[in-house]
């Protein structure tokens, strides 16, 4: 590590940087590989589970340029290990800005450089010990192209007029906070939403979530390899009422479903036994200065509603005319918001002001950065007159 360190902080120019996570086999998003490239260094393949502390190699990534593709995947399990950035270029988002419309590493390289990645292990169980010559070679590979990548996307940016807007998105990027935690995350399993009809089944849902991550965390495994997403629903839908009938069912027949069944059967339980006044809601809860989904404005929201539909004409139609995907060109939780604050404003008698500085000043409070505030303030401001 002492000596991977040195020779990394000896070379030149940006860092290209990946990390490989076991997303699928195990619990979190942990780094298991940390693949670095750089002139005058090459390529160091670093294994972060065994090879102790990493300062000395975080004092010589502080500083240079990162390259990363899809940057927002790979800092945070970076930054839990002590590596940081002070500086990014994300391929990925140069690409996405640029109009490409296949993103991925492979599909980038492919069109820029003219040349192919082999791409067999991507799904591959990273925390495997040890971990293949060929795995290897694919880990490599995801990182011995990507200052050339760098610099024929700069170069594209530059002549498009785009480049700073890219370094302000990379930025953004970098200094993102971690997401809030969400309400109920119980309610997002697979096809749930629409099967599971009744505040019981609900909490059998809930319960029964609960229990395979907590069980999930014990064994550091992902959840659905402990228990499918497919089982969960059917017990949240048929609320057996004894463990037979629990494991009568189809979902609950397989050796991996019985492994934890008595944690399965207690969790059905409490669901069961839960008091009418303690079950969950049928609509979930909003959390702290979440808005309501959309679908449901035209009826309880119209004048927000009505404004929806026209800012999000509007920054798709720009957004096709710059070669900017709309969800790049303003975020859509801002086009949301700014919709929903102009249309409460209309509903209380209110005449919002809506010239292009007072759009701006809107689009600045949302946290949206210059270059998409320059690009959007004046089409969204003569839009909006036409129906304010």
């Amino acid at each position: 590590m002492a000596r991977a360190a040195s020779e990394i902080g000896d070379g030149t120019g940006p860092i290209a940087v990946d990390a490989e996570r076991a997303s699928g086999f195990r619990y979190g998003q942990d780094a298991y590989l940390i693949q670095l490239r750089r002139a005058g260094a090459g390529t160091i393949l670093v294994d972060p589970v065994s090879a102790g502390p990493l300062d000395a190699l975080a004092a010589a990534l502080d500083g240079p340029e990162w390259i990363l593709h899809a940057a927002d995947q790979d800092l945070p399990c970076l930054a839990d290990v002590g590596l940081a950035p002070r500086e990014v270029f994300d391929t990925e988002l140069a690409a996405r800005l640029l109009g490409r419309e296949h993103v991925g590493l492979g599909a980038v390289i492919e069109e820029t450089l003219g040349l192919r990645l082999a791409k067999d292990h991507a799904a591959a169980d990273w925390s495997t010990r040890p971990l293949p010559d060929s795995w290897l070679i694919y880990a490599a590979l995801d990182v011995e192209f990507l200052t050339e990548l760098r610099d024929a996307l700069a170069s594209e940016l530059a002549d498009a007029g785009k480049l700073e807007w890219a370094m302000q998105e990379f930025e953004a990027v970098r200094t993102r906070g971690p997401r809030a935690p969400k309400v109920d995350p119980w309610r997002k399993t697979p096809r749930a939403g629409t099967a599971v009809r009744s505040q019981r089944s609900l909490a059998v849902l809930r319960e029964i979530w609960t229990a395979r991550e907590q069980l999930a965390v014990e064994l550091d495994r992902t959840p659905s390899r402990i228990l499918p997403h497919r089982a969960v629903v059917s017990a949240a839908i048929a609320c057996p009422t004894s463990r037979r009938k629990l494991f009568a069912l189809k979902d609950f027949s397989s050796r991996q479903a019985r492994q934890h069944s008595e944690v399965w059967w207690r969790a059905v339980e409490r669901g069961l036994s839960l008091p009418d006044d303690e079950l969950p809601p049928l609509r979930a809860p909003l959390a702290p200065g979440e808005l309501p989904q959309p679908r449901s404005w035209a009826r309880r929201h119209p004048e927000a509603a009505q404004l929806l539909d026209v800012v999000r004409s509007c920054v798709r139609t720009h957004g096709e005319r710059i070669r900017v995907p709309q969800e790049l060109l303003l975020a859509p939780e801002s086009q949301r918001r700014l919709a929903w604050d102009l249309g409460h404003e209309m509903a209380r008698g209110g005449h919002p002001a809506i010239d292009s500085d007072a759009v701006s000043a809107r689009l600045e409070d949302l946290d949206a950065r210059p270059w998409q505030i320059e690009q959007c303030a004046d089409p969204l401001s003569r839009a909006l007159r036409r129906l304010v």
